[in-house]
Formats: structure tokens, sequence, C-alpha cells
């Protein structure tokens, strides 16, 4: 049962009784061809609103939901001024006399409607049961209010409307945004390839840290590398007003650098020049290249800006030119490349122990070990920490390594309260650092302050549009605000930048699982296991897969897989952990996640809002696992 009210109107009655006439008129145009199209069957009318019956709690949410929508349209489209309403929805039974219906079920949703906000809709426990899995949208407790005549508490939820959120502002334009195409490697040898990579990246870099200029992130330019597009084209789907390009050619100590500057409406060239450089005088050419850019384009660098690009990172050609190494490896992220990182960082540090550069590396590198499980935490976490402060220590100024730190402290350290204060000193220090708005939307999502999360992604997501991670992270914001129809079209959109790209198809599984759609979630989950080349993390997904549609003999038997694979490397407890949730085994669940917590799990961080442990919530084990990793 659904009731409708018009906030307002008895006040709007007595003051212009005409107006007050129209405004019901209004409502009655608007609302009745949309109970129709739903199914709803309008009882009665009540004045001033409707009390409405539909066949399925689903019919009348979505029915809710579509009126609030097109009531918030007529905001901006009508000069009658605004009409709002507040809608309640119950699920019982109720009494047929004549065309009336009388009983518990009208009595409560006509108890719940003055709950919900002006524009919005409240409903029961009973509803939300039947469409919290079924619909993308947010709901938010509102607790178990007493209500009037009403013996059994009721727990009553809000719908998170977009249309009850002021809309975001418009970026922006003020601010030239610029793009850094590859330089490309005109040497033509291989071994070189890693010198272009890392002269481009310290371009990015030095450009992000002038405020008056917005800049796309790497991972995106990165996807132009040796692309047959024209700078324009590139532009218009970077979102840029300017496009940067050039080339590198080194011979022996002798490097030619090439720039251009190019307009992205005209295609005009702003600025373009050739450097020649040897040895240390190559150190302040991403500086040099940065401030003839800001002043092709008119963009004023501040004094502390200035400072910081003209403070060389290294002033060792050997510590530079293992350091670029180590950054062209770092970027691979297999567990091969890992370690190469790890070793041209050392090499960078051991020629100049003072590289906070190399030591953010050293950090970044450690954590992504721990953090896609090539290690264990314990043997990786700490070192990262431990190279995050030496780097802040000797350059407080480095956003990179306040993001690094905040990384080891967020998914290791459990500290949250030192975690966000490092992500937002980063993000202070340098906001064109779309890594540090990625982290922190990761943090904020494991604290369940998902609004924050979704601003953060998205705003990591502008800076480097086509990031593969980034566009996976922003599916997973949604996914865990348990807006499933919307996280399948993100991930969907992760997958048409690369269909090879593993981790997408990995998480593509998990709101299907929430909708019930089993037979996609296990194809996704079975593409990203032949991708990995099955990875644990893809098989005990893919157990818990098969375990939740019921399929227990196949997930026992990659459990079986699991198992066997621990004797000889390391599976982390997590995972064993979800195959034995989805199995419905508590004990042997909580088992392995108190494992898991010996381990300092990184994945742990998230279980307050995973929907995955929802079956476990009701458990007095739950709440005691929370406070133990500083969740409650």
């Amino acid at each position: 049962m659904m009731l409708t009210d018009m906030v307002g109107y008895s006040a709007l009655a007595q003051r212009d009784e005409g107006r007050a006439l129209e405004a019901v008129q209004e409502q009655e145009r608007v609302l009745r061809p949309i109970f129709t199209s739903f199914g709803g069957r309008p009882v009665k009318s009540l004045g001033d609103g409707f009390l409405v019956e539909f066949g399925s709690a689903l019919d009348a949410v979505r029915c809710a939901i579509s009126i609030q929508e097109a009531m918030d349209r007529r905001k901006s489209s009508s000069d009658g001024g605004p009409i709002e309403l507040r809608i309640g929805i119950h699920l019982g039974d109720v009494v047929h006399r004549g065309k009336d219906v009388f009983g518990d079920a009208v009595n409560i949703a006509a108890r719940i409607e003055p709950l919900a906000d002006p524009g919005g809709v409240s409903v029961s426990q009973q509803v939300y049961d039947q469409v919290r899995n079924k619909i993308s949208v947010r709901f938010v407790s509102a607790g178990i209010p007493e209500l009037k005549n009403i013996a059994v508490p009721i727990p009553v939820y809000k719908i998170d409307l977009p249309s009850a959120h002021p809309a975001p502002p418009v970026p922006r334009r003020d601010r030239p945004r610029v793009a850094v195409l590859p330089l490309a490697n005109i040497s033509g040898r291989a071994e070189d390839e890693y010198f272009a990579d890392g002269i481009t990246e310290e371009l990015i870099q030095a450009l992000s840290k002038i405020a008056g200029l917005r800049v796309v992130g790497r991972a995106s330019v990165m996807r132009y590398k040796r692309s047959d597009s024209s700078p324009a084209t590139i532009a218009r789907e970077l979102d840029a007003t300017a496009v940067v390009e050039g080339g590198i050619r080194k011979s022996g100590s002798q490097v030619r650098v090439t720039a251009r500057l190019l307009d992205a409406s005209s295609a005009e060239t702003l600025w373009s020049q050739a450097f020649d450089r040897e040895g240390r005088d190559l150190f302040a050419l991403p500086s040099e290249v940065s401030e003839r850019i800001a002043s092709a384009l008119e963009v004023k660098i501040l004094g502390p800006e200035h400072r910081s690009l003209q403070r060389p990172i290294t002033e060792n050609t050997a510590a530079h030119s293992a350091y670029l190494k180590g950054r062209y490896f770092l970027n691979q992220r297999t567990e091969v490349a890992l370690r190469q990182a790890l070793e041209n960082f050392a090499l960078a540090l051991k020629a100049d122990s003072r590289f906070s550069r190399a030591l953010a590396g050293t950090s970044d590198t450690y954590s992504t070990l721990a953090w896609l499980e090539f290690v264990r935490p314990r043997d990786a976490f700490p070192r990262a920490r431990t190279a995050a402060l030496r780097a802040i220590a000797l350059d407080p100024t480095l956003a990179e390594a306040h993001a690094s730190l905040g990384f080891v402290r967020f998914l290791y350290d459990r500290a949250w309260v030192e975690a966000e204060r490092e992500f937002r000193q980063s993000i202070a220090l340098n906001e064109n650092y779309a890594p540090a708005h990625q982290f922190y939307s990761d943090l904020l999502k494991a604290m369940g302050r998902l609004d924050e999360a979704l601003a953060e992604i998205e705003r990591a997501l502008e800076l480097d549009p086509l990031s593969l991670s980034i566009n996976t992270a922003l599916g997973h914001v949604l996914y865990l605000s348990r807006q499933y129809d919307r996280a399948i079209v993100q991930y969907r959109k992760a997958l048409g930048l690369d269909p090879n790209f593993a981790q997408a198809h990995l998480w593509f599984g998990r709101p299907y699982l929430e909708k019930a759609m089993y037979d996609e979630a296990i194809a996704e989950v079975q593409t990203a296991v032949r991708l990995s080349k099955e990875s644990t993390m893809s098989l005990a997904v893919l157990g818990h897969a098969y375990a939740s549609a019921g399929r227990a003999r196949e997930a026992r038997r990659l459990l079986a897989t699991l198992m066997r694979r621990a004797r000889s490397q390391y599976v982390p407890s997590y995972w064993i952990a979800l195959v034995h949730v989805g199995l419905g085994d508590r004990d042997r669940a909580f088992e392995w996640l108190e494992r898991a917590n010996r381990e300092r799990s990184a994945w742990l961080a998230w279980i307050k809002v995973e929907p995955r442990f929802d079956s476990l919530r009701s458990d007095p084990r739950f709440p005691l696992l929370l406070r133990r990793l500083k969740l409650a």
C-alpha cells in the first residue's frame, strides 16, 4: 500500500485557496498516469493525496521513485510553484470492502508516510526486505520509530533519491586542462622505453604542482601510446583544452627532448621547443618545460609552486636513471616487475640516499606486493610504512609520500584518523594527484561514508578518466552502496576500455550475485579466472559464486584446490572464509575471518559495508570482529 501526501497543503489552502485547488488538480494530472504505468490502483483520493494498492512491493517502490523524479523535474519546468510530496509504502494484508481497503497495511503506510522527507519516500522493513536486492537505489535506516496505535515495532528506511541532493557543481572551466601525451622514444631502442615513459611521468608530476592547471592523469594518457589518433581527437576524448606532444632521443649521455603545446580547439601550436641536455642538466628539464607551458597558457605560477619546481628530484645521474626504471616496472603491476621495481629503487637510493621520490616509489611497491597478495601483509606493509615516513621526513611537501603513508595507515595499521589526515594532506599538496583521491575514496567506503567516497572517486575519474583501476573502483563504490544496477553499468564501461581487464570481470560478478543473477555472475568470474591464470583471488570468488548459486559441490572442489595450494604458497585466509560464507558455514567462516584478522588482511577493511557478509551480521561474533578491526 502506498500513501502520498502534499507537503504544506493546509497552509497553502488557508493562504490561497485557488492556488491550493490548482495544486491538487496538477498533482492528479501528473500522478494518475504514473500509478497506471506501474500497475497501481488508486483506492481513493484523500484531497491532497492518494491511497494506492499495488500487486508487488517492487512496483510500488519504482512508482514512488518515478513520482518524485517527475515532481522534481516539474520544479524547473513549471512557474506555478513547486509541489512536494511525501510517500510512505508498507507491505501487508488488507481487507477489501467494495472499492475501499482497510487493515494494518493501510494504517502503517499512513504512519510511515510523514516520516519521509519532503520529496522523499519512506518504506517499512517488509518492503525493504522485498526490494533491496532488486533495485539500484540506496536505502538509509530511519531507525525504529514509535508509530501511533501500532503495537509491533517496525524498522523504517528512507530511499536516498538523487533529487534529494543538490546537483554537483559544474566543473570549473577557468583553468586549462592539459594532457601530456606519451613522449615518443625516437632513438628506437627498446631499452630506452623506460626513459621516455619516465620523463613523461615526471612532466605530468611537474605540471600537476601548478594550481592554475588541471592535468590529466598518467593512466589515461598512456593509453594513447603509439596511438594513431590526432591530438585534437585525443583532446576531445580526454576533455582537454591543450595537449603536449613530443619525443626523446637518447644517445649515450646526450638527450634531446622536443615538446609542442597545441590548442585543442584550433590545433594551433601555442609553443614548441627542442632541448639538448646532458647528465645533471636533465633533472631540471620537466620543471623548465612546465614553466614554459604555464607561460604559454597564461597561467601564473605562485611562489611556493615555483620553488617546488626549481627543486630537482635528485642531482645524481645514476639515481635518476634507476628511479625511472623503478617507476616503469612499478606501473606493470606483475610480481616479477614489482620485484624489479624494488631492485631499481634500491639502486637509486644507494646512489642518493636522500632521494625522497625513490623512497615513495619503494613504499608504493611494497604496498602493491601486499595488496595484490604476492606476499604476506606483515612482510611488506611495515617496509612500505618505513619508506613513506623517510620520504616525508626528507620532503614534507611530497604529495605522493603522504598518499603512500595513508595507504599503509589505512589497510595495515587500521589507523583510520591518521590515514584520512595523510590522504587529505596529499590532496592539499597536489589536488591533481588522482591516486590520492582514489585511496581516500577507499578509506571512506570502509568507514561507511559512501556519499563522500563517491565524490572522491568521481574526482579521481575526472583527473584520470581512462584509468582502468579508477573506473573499476567507481563500480565498487556503487556496489557497496547497494546500487547494483548502476554498478553493473559502470563495470561494463570499464570493460569497454579493456575487455581483458581481469579485475573488472572479477568484481562484475558481485552485483550480479546480489541480484540473484547467478549465471551472469559465474560467467564474469570464470572469465576473470581465465585472464588471471587461476589466481587465488579469482578461484575463491568463483567458489563463493558457485556456493551462492547452490552449486555446493563445485564450490567445495575449488575450496579443496585452494587448500592444496596453501601447502606451497601464501593463500590469504580471507578468501577461504569467503567460500565458507557462500556455503553457509558460519562457524568455519568466522574461524577463517579470525585468521585473516591475525594476518592483517587488507580486504577486511570493507567488511562493515560488504554485502557478501550480510548473512553473518545477525551473529553476535560479527560485531565483536568489527570491534577488533576498529570498525565498530
